[in-house]
């Protein structure tokens, strides 16, 4: 009897503490669901640098207002206390978990007090080791347990400059737990399926030499790091030591995948042949995303991350523009890439603008963005796969046509044979017309041979010998000259600052001038022994047989002062040229002296460069 009158008084001091605070304290008793929001019971204040628990604890009702999420709505650099009180009624025993399903808040002080005396306190964020949180999640989480006629006071101090972002959740111990599983088991599989397609597309880039696959690879693998950092998994598997990475990671996986990202779209929609200026585009996007990761390294955090959301859906959008125009002109992948984009891009919108403040729904900010990502991701794979296919086809194809052109030939061949064994004396004048025409197909078949054959041996961009010519002739050449005690001259060429010219003015205007230059050797060499060849890249070599140092050194410098006097012009703008070249000149007496001779031209080469450039240079002893 007095053990009721007691619980009695209690719960009348209670109702009566609720009412002059003007606070509402969740009631808690066995029919509690095991999974209850707790939204309606916390308040909020604003923190102090110097404002603490006991400060905080006496505050009146007055200073405490019911949390509403437009005051911690969007990204910036927040600090303030929440509160909420829990009674427990009737005569039970509960063990009951308080989380906060939001990853990303830096510093978490909770402090449990009971009927005004204090439990415990724990700290827990991610500025701080992942293992110090009091239970190992994803998320932060609190266990305490409850028995009859407890009356839990919670003050929690927040403090973060990203999202903050406050969705607490009153669990049961065991719906907590299985809820964690459930969402690990999701997670995994998420993040699972991204890795195999990022791996899978990475093996086919290494295999198929494609930069298509190589910057989806990329894309993908840089936002399943994204994505797992976003869930807190990272931080949890593979750098829960270092809090410090997670001040920086966000933005920069953020700036990476949007790089890959234009650089894949310009690859998959063939913007090359289909639109320079939207090539330039996006490889100006590419760049301003670099340029916005090292720039994000030195703001503030929220400043970054800001920037970066807004960077994020700037991108998205301007990708849809362009698959969009591209597909209106008829281009069967743009389109394509338009409906797979067009997930990612709602999801990023729709993400960027909760985690901006500006628009609020019942889920959290990262799941239309989780949605999109996962449409997009699988649909890209598919989009490739079929590009990959239709180069397949198209190769096979070509392998079909000559394939039947070679059997169109054979049965020829063996027709005329048969007519010919057949009617020798009757038919004579018939076998006559088809072995003429049998003559014909042959000269054409030797004709293509020979197309063929000059094909392997010149090069297609120039015009002029390829390296496995120049490596059979120097070899050559070389025999001449031990034999009849003859020097040769190996001349090497390469082209000034031949990158920025690609980077200036594009790869075409760059092929331009490697043909227009090759024109300008070809014409320059007289003698038929004279060999020109393209090297590799912008370097060209020349061989000059039975020729001595002055008369090396003067067709060097004719060649040097005839393309630095060359005009080049591309889209009306001209391009300035020069070259370095070095020479080397000596009577071969080895099979190995020709690429002796060769490496000296190549070391006067690059003497040349470092003096200046735009000059010729004689290989000397004192060089090695």
């Amino acid at each position: 009897m007095m053990s009721l009158m007691i619980r009695t008084l209690s719960m009348l001091f209670l109702i009566f503490s609720s009412v002059v605070n003007a606070e509402n304290a969740l009631t808690i008793d066995i029919n509690t669901p095991d999974k209850l929001p707790l939204t309606d019971w916390v308040y909020i204040t604003a923190a102090s640098q110097s404002s603490d628990i006991g400060q905080v604890s006496r505050l009146s009702s007055t200073h405490w207002d019911k949390l509403n999420p437009d005051i911690i709505r969007g990204l910036g650099d927040k600090q303030f206390w929440v509160k909420f009180s829990l009674y427990s009624n009737g005569a039970f025993t509960s063990n009951k978990i308080i989380s906060i399903a939001n990853s990303h808040l830096d510093l978490i002080e909770l402090y449990h007090f009971n009927r005004q005396r204090l439990v415990n306190k724990v700290i827990m964020g991610d500025s701080i080791p992942f293992s110090q949180r009091p239970i190992i999640s994803n998320d932060f989480s609190y266990p305490f347990s409850s028995k009859s006629d407890d009356f839990h006071t919670f003050y929690i101090r927040i403090s973060t400059t990203g999202s903050a972002n406050l969705p607490m959740t009153l669990w049961s111990d065991n719906t907590y737990y299985q809820s964690s599983e459930q969402n690990s088991l999701l997670y995994g599989f998420q993040i699972g399926v991204l890795i195999a397609i990022g791996i899978f597309s990475l093996f086919i880039a290494l295999t198929s030499h494609s930069f298509s696959y190589t910057y989806y690879a990329g894309y993908v693998l840089s936002l399943t790091l994204f994505v797992a950092t976003l869930h807190g998994i990272a931080f949890r598997f593979i750098w829960p030591n270092w809090p410090v990475v997670q001040t920086f990671i966000l933005p920069m996986l953020l700036c990476i995948s949007m790089a890959f990202a234009y650089l894949f779209s310009e690859k998959v929609m063939q913007l090359k042949y289909h639109s320079l200026t939207m090539l330039r585009i996006c490889r100006a996007g590419a760049a301003i995303s670099v340029l916005l990761l090292f720039i994000g390294l030195f703001l503030e955090y929220n400043l970054a991350l800001k920037m970066d959301v807004a960077a994020v859906m700037f991108t998205c959008v301007l990708l849809m523009y362009i698959s969009l125009l591209q597909g209106i002109r008829g281009h069967k992948l743009a389109k394509l890439f338009a409906i797979g984009w067009a997930g990612m891009m709602l999801g990023v919108l729709i993400s960027g603008l909760m985690y901006l403040g500006y628009v609020e729904f019942e889920l959290q900010a990262k799941t239309p963005f989780m949605l999109g990502l996962s449409f997009e991701i699988i649909f890209m794979a598919a989009l490739l796969a079929i590009r990959y296919n239709d180069e397949r086809l198209a190769k096979m194809q070509i392998q079909k046509e000559a394939l039947l052109q070679a059997e169109n030939i054979k049965q020829t061949r063996e027709e005329a044979l048969r007519i010919e064994a057949r009617s020798s004396e009757q038919l004579g004048q018939m076998v006559q017309e088809r072995t003429l025409e049998l003559e014909i197909a042959l000269r054409e078949l030797n004709e293509a041979n020979q197309k063929l054959t000059e094909q392997t041996t010149i090069d297609s961009l120039t015009g002029v010998k390829n390296r496995n010519s120049f490596d059979k002739r120097i070899v050559a050449e070389g025999r001449i000259s031990r034999r009849q005690q003859t020097p040769m001259a190996i001349l090497m060429l390469d082209i000034d600052h031949f990158k920025s010219i690609n980077d200036t003015y594009g790869h075409l205007a760059g092929d331009q001038a490697l043909r227009v230059i090759a024109v300008e050797l070809k014409q320059k060499l007289k003698r038929p022994t004279d060999l020109v060849s393209r090297f590799g890249g912008e370097e060209f070599a020349i061989i000059l047989p039975n020729t001595n140092q002055e008369g090396a050194l003067q067709v060097a410098e004719s060649i040097r002062k005839a393309i630095f006097e060359l005009p080049i012009s591309w889209g009306g703008v001209t391009i300035p040229l020069t070259v370095s070249i070095g020479v080397s000149v000596e009577i071969v007496s080895s099979e190995q002296h020709t690429t002796l001779l060769l490496e000296r031209a190549d070391k006067a080469l690059y003497r040349a460069k470092n003096e200046g450039r735009n000059r010729v240079m004689l290989y000397t002893p004192e060089q090695s």
